[in-house]
């Protein structure tokens, strides 16, 4: 195997459109995946008792072992091979998709929800690195567009797919689509993608990774189980003060090293820090929007599960066209007047969706999902891009791996949260008069729980109170939303630079992987 190491060798390789279908193959699959599960949610709780606490979990499982090991993935790519990796990466992938369609209980999704996470980290980050060293800078753009578009297509046709699935098979065949997906990836890496490297690149801290699972699954563990056990509960405690203990101790060592894998100094420059801020808010907001939707379309309205997929669309409809229509008006504006009123409108949404009822319907929910996939769009990517644009060349590496860390972070966070306040109050406003006391816990443990045991004892007054009870949370978890949103333009308007820094615009016109992860995640 011949090893590729610079971008003009790679620009005569007639293989390299080839291998950039490999690529394409790997992020598609990714994309199917981050909106697959929000969809399936409703009917996994129905059909294996999963509580909402559990069902945070089956979604902040991937997103924390993601987050964790992101960094050192890449860093793994950089020594041992970008191409070895992926296809490692892939095949873990497709490992942890198949315990997960074969699962039986909610114990063993979590866990194979947990190796798609390793998978996925090392697939993202490594997709990206190798188009330097496959394209030249002339055809370098026209690659990450390309392979953006592969990760930004699967976000609208998951749910689609997902729901389809849903209604002609079981729930374990949202997992099972991901099989020959990645089947092909692995593939096409295979034949078609030739080695790459760096060996100069550091080594992998596996100090500092442990420490960053560690704080961030105990962080998420005491928000996930505080609404069950309640915040003053002595495991609920000792878990708290355990993630502000390694998550201290990470900053602390991560400032101390010579070559951090976290860079936090960068957060000393205010546009590196209230950009970050803004693009992490944003994944907060999306996250927890994801999670605490599909149960109010299917259960509170009524809709199958492609019923529900489809009626997400319009939020991912106005996320796509503002995140494309957002560089145009950033050039007129510049970055900190459309950050801020991105994230104006992101609240605009949000607080509107909080005027939600029982007797909405989905046409009021459309209007506002629509709203808020503008704010997102607008209000992400040139977030990114801004933040991107503060970091100096020697340090592009390192700051594109701490924000999109923060990020997924973000989104772990939000799922927690939102998802924990969702529960907390949908419990206390659930009316369980007359239920038997073994039924009571069941049907607080979430709103599909309670359907189903209204459908057996036929309790039309069950039923009703729990649509009441859920969409009382989701309003709230609605509120934060659009309070948080507000507090973040407001520290926009005032804190970020006017103008986009010169590097970032370098680094947006060569095309490189950082603004792949831009239009990516958008």
């Amino acid at each position: 195997m011949v090893t590729v190491t610079n971008a003009s060798e790679a620009g005569r390789d007639p293989r390299r459109w080839w291998a950039l279908g490999a690529l394409v193959a790997s992020m598609l699959t990714l994309g199917f995946d981050m909106t697959i599960l929000n969809v399936a949610l409703p009917t996994m709780a129905g059909q294996l008792d999963a509580t909402t606490g559990e069902q945070q979990w089956m979604a902040d499982s991937y997103v924390v072992v993601f987050a964790a090991l992101m960094l050192p993935a890449g860093l793994l790519g950089d020594r041992f091979g970008r191409r070895r990796m992926l296809i490692t990466g892939l095949a873990i992938f497709l490992v942890g998709s198949g315990m997960g369609a074969l699962a039986e209980d909610v114990n063993w999704v979590i866990a194979a929800r947990a190796l798609m996470g390793v998978g996925g980290a090392l697939v993202t980050p490594l997709a990206l690195s190798v188009l330097p060293s496959l394209f030249r800078p002339e055809e370098r753009t026209k690659a990450v567009g390309i392979v953006s578009a592969a990760s930004t297509l699967g976000l609208p046709l998951g749910p689609i797919i997902g729901g389809w699935l849903l209604n002609h098979f079981w729930w374990g065949s949202v997992f099972l689509i991901n099989l020959p997906m990645a089947a092909i990836g692995i593939a096409a890496c295979v034949l078609l993608l030739p080695e790459t490297r760096d060996p100069a690149s550091p080594r992998v801290d596996t100090v500092s990774t442990a420490l960053t699972a560690t704080g961030l699954g105990a962080l998420i563990y005491a928000i996930i189980e505080a609404p069950t056990r309640g915040w003053g509960d002595p495991l609920v405690l000792a878990m708290s003060a355990a993630a502000v203990v390694l998550i201290t101790v990470l900053v602390l060592r991560e400032r101390r090293a010579v070559r951090p894998m976290l860079d936090m100094g960068l957060l000393a420059q205010r546009g590196f820090l209230f950009n970050t801020l803004a693009a992490t808010l944003v994944m907060f907001v999306l996250s927890g929007l994801l999670f605490v939707l599909p149960p109010y379309l299917q259960a509170v309205l009524g809709h199958d599960a492609l019923g529900t997929g489809v009626r997400l669309l319009p939020m991912m409809g106005g996320l796509m066209v503002a995140a494309r229509a957002a560089q145009p008006v950033v050039d007129r504006f510049g970055p900190r007047a459309v950050v801020s009123a991105g994230l104006v409108v992101l609240a605009f949404a949000a607080l509107l969706g909080s005027r939600t009822t029982g007797d909405s319907g989905y046409g009021f929910t459309a209007l506002w999902l629509s709203v808020a996939g503008l704010g997102f769009g607008f209000s992400v990517v040139p977030a990114m891009s801004g933040a991107l644009g503060t970091l100096p060349a020697d340090r592009a590496g390192s700051g594109s791996g701490l924000l999109m860390t923060l990020r997924q972070v973000g989104s772990a966070i939000g799922i927690a949260l939102l998802g924990s306040l969702l529960a907390s109050a949908y419990r206390d406003r659930l009316d369980v008069t007359g239920l038997p006391a073994g039924l009571t816990d069941t049907a607080g443990d979430s709103v599909v729980a309670a359907h189903l045991i209204a459908e057996r004892t036929g309790s039309a007054h069950l039923a009703a109170s729990a649509n009441g009870a859920y969409v009382h949370g989701m309003t709230l978890a609605l509120l934060v939303c659009g309070i948080a949103a507000l507090v973040s333009a407001l520290l926009s308007a005032a804190f970020l630079p006017g103008t986009a820094g010169t590097t970032g615009r370098r680094r947006t016109e060569s095309g490189g992987p950082e603004m792949a992860a831009v239009k990516t995640d958008a």
